[in-house]
This record gives C-alpha cells, sequence and structure tokens, in this order.
C-alpha cells in the first residue's frame, strides 16, 4: 500500500509539474535517452530555482529520487509529501552520512538518484563550489554519473512569470542531459572526493551558456574547484 501511494504521488507531481511548465513557459529537454534505461544512474544537476528537482524529475524518462534540505521535511504536511515522493533528506554543508547512506540504498536497489552538489540555489550568479558528497556516493556506489544542465528557471519570479505569460513572452527553460560517465576506481578518500566533484561539474558547466558557469568557467580552468578548498592542481583528464 506504502510504495503504491508513493507511486501515485510521484505520478501526479510530475504531471502536474508538466502541466505548469507547458502553460507557464517554453520547456526543451535534451538528451533524456542519455539516462541509461535500467540500473543505478546518479544525476548531478546545477541549481539556481526551486523548480528545478521537479522539472528534472518531469524530464527524465524513469523516477527520480531527490536529495533535497532538511528543512523541507520539518515543515507540516509539506514534509509528509516529500517522504512520500521519494525525497530525501539532507543536512547541508555538515557532512550528512546519514543522508549518503540512504542514496548508496536507493542506488543499491537500480534507482535514479538527482543530486545538486552546490547545496544551495545560485539564482543565476553562476556556479557556485560544489560539495563532495555526491562524488563520494559515486565513487563508493561505482554508479554511471550522468551531468544536468538547468538553463533559464532563474528566470521564474512571481508574479512576473504571469505577467510573461499574457504578454507572450514566456521563459525558455531548458534541461540537457549529458553523457553518462564513471569516476575512476579507487580510494574512496578526500582526495578523490574533491577531484571527481570538479571533473563531475566542469561536465555540467561545459553544458551551460557561459553566465551560468560560475565558479566551473574558464577562469578556473586546470584547478581543483570545491567548497571551502581550492587546490592548484592539475584538473583530472577527461
Amino acid at each position: 500500500m506504502k510504495q503504491r501511494v508513493s507511486r501515485l504521488a510521484y505520478a501526479a507531481t510530475v504531471w502536474f509539474s508538466r502541466g505548469v511548465v507547458y502553460w507557464l513557459g517554453r520547456w526543451e529537454v535534451v538528451g533524456r535517452d542519455r539516462v541509461p534505461s535500467a540500473g543505478p544512474v546518479i544525476l548531478v544537476a546545477n541549481h539556481n530555482h526551486l523548480l528545478d528537482p521537479p522539472l528534472v524529475a518531469a524530464s527524465c524518462g524513469r523516477r527520480v529520487h531527490p536529495m533535497a534540505k532538511r528543512e523541507l521535511f520539518e515543515t507540516p504536511f509539506v514534509g509528509w509529501y516529500f517522504w512520500v515522493y521519494g525525497a530525501f533528506p539532507v543536512r547541508r554543508f555538515s557532512g550528512d552520512m546519514g543522508a549518503l547512506r540512504v542514496a548508496r540504498n536507493y542506488l543499491r536497489n537500480g534507482e535514479v538518484v538527482l543530486m545538486f552538489p552546490e547545496g544551495t540555489r545560485a539564482h543565476g550568479r553562476g556556479m557556485r563550489a560544489a560539495l563532495p558528497g555526491a562524488a563520494m556516493v559515486a565513487l563508493l556506489s561505482h554508479a554511471p554519473v550522468v551531468p544536468v544542465a538547468i538553463t533559464a528557471t532563474d528566470t521564474i519570479r512571481i508574479p512576473l512569470v504571469f505577467v510573461q505569460w499574457l504578454i507572450g513572452r514566456r521563459p525558455r527553460l531548458r534541461v540537457e542531459f549529458g553523457e553518462p560517465f564513471s569516476l575512476e576506481s579507487g580510494e574512496a578518500d578526500a582526495r578523490s572526493a574533491e577531484e571527481s566533484t570538479d571533473r563531475m561539474m566542469r561536465r555540467v558547466a561545459a553544458m551551460l551558456p557561459e553566465r551560468y558557469q560560475g565558479a566551473y568557467g574558464a577562469a578556473s580552468a586546470g584547478t581543483i574547484v570545491v567548497a571551502r578548498q581550492s587546490r592548484d592542481r592539475r584538473a583530472p583528464s577527461e
């Protein structure tokens, strides 16, 4: 019964999200077929708006389990719905091992996990230095990583978006799925996590317009960019 309710809640949310996006924006999805049709997958995306998680879920052909900030799960009813939907909480900026274990369990069951390594929204000001949690999950699980680039959700502002709809200038929302790749096998230690974080986020940045690339733009090429640390090492080869 619980699984059935969860599937219904997820399906309803996806269809509602698609309806809202079709109505208020011009929605383009690129590379949906690059997401493996079966088996564990980690989706790693940039983050600009609250709409990003449901937008990625609506764009992907498989069920997605997003990692979301714990505060959402502590809100009456909203938190309950997030649990039913299939999301799971994380304490941001704290190295939440419990959240990483949940992500690994989903992957062991052959499911799709969505993670936003920046840890918070950039609001269109360019990508922030990312936290290493997603890379650590990928290193420990050996699951393939699919980079996801989200464009223009930062332009969605209420009530402005309704005005844009009325005058026929709906925002052009774009979700692009990149080619899946695996991180090199080896020790899942702090250094590997930092290098892997940089590699993952540069894959995402490469699919974004320059103004969205932020910390992973051309100015930081050749360095390892990760939250709280930046080391002047050569970035690992693609």
